[in-house]
């Protein structure tokens, strides 16, 4: 049991970022970043026994981060909101200039619907077209689709800005 759990523990601090990034674009008012990544790592333990690796596990970690978010968030009934970033004394410009393009782009984010915000976050992971299948359930050629539609919606709130 003792190496499952050293697994286990691995495992979540290979892809701490990963789930940090999940949580924060689905924290409430309600739910801070913490309550869901703790809520999300508690799922994560008690499907890892049931984890048969026919998936990347990052794609397992991603679809269970948002299932748990998503659920979160259904039962909260709040509309997401940006949580506060704490800033550092010794930013440069760019660091601000880089930090308030990503909190615009956060907070349209935020305006779009559940699935789309899946799509968009796995999307600005990296992940394949096929990883954004296989973790949200679409077919390939509706995640394209769908992305593309996702990114005129953010250019038009990017204008309407």
């Amino acid at each position: 049991m003792e190496n499952v759990e050293h697994e286990f523990i691995a495992m979540i601090q290979a892809n701490e970022r990963v789930i940090y990034k999940v949580c924060y674009l689905y924290t409430t008012p309600r739910n801070t970043l913490n309550d869901l990544y703790q809520e999300v790592v508690l799922n994560l333990w008690k499907a890892y026994p049931k984890f048969r690796q026919e998936c990347k596990v990052s794609t397992w970690i991603y679809r269970i981060a948002l299932n748990t978010c998503i659920s979160f968030i259904r039962k909260d009934k709040n509309v997401p909101e940006i949580v506060s970033l704490t800033l550092e004394n010794d930013r440069t410009d760019d660091d601000d200039e880089t930090e308030a393009m990503l909190k615009q782009l956060y907070r349209m984010i935020n305006q779009l619907g559940q699935l789309e915000k899946s799509i968009i976050l796995l999307y600005l992971e990296d992940k394949s077209y096929e990883e954004i299948s296989e973790i949200t359930g679409l077919t390939v050629t509706n995640v394209a689709t769908k992305l593309s539609r996702i990114k005129d919606k953010l250019r038009k709130m990017k204008k309407e800005d």
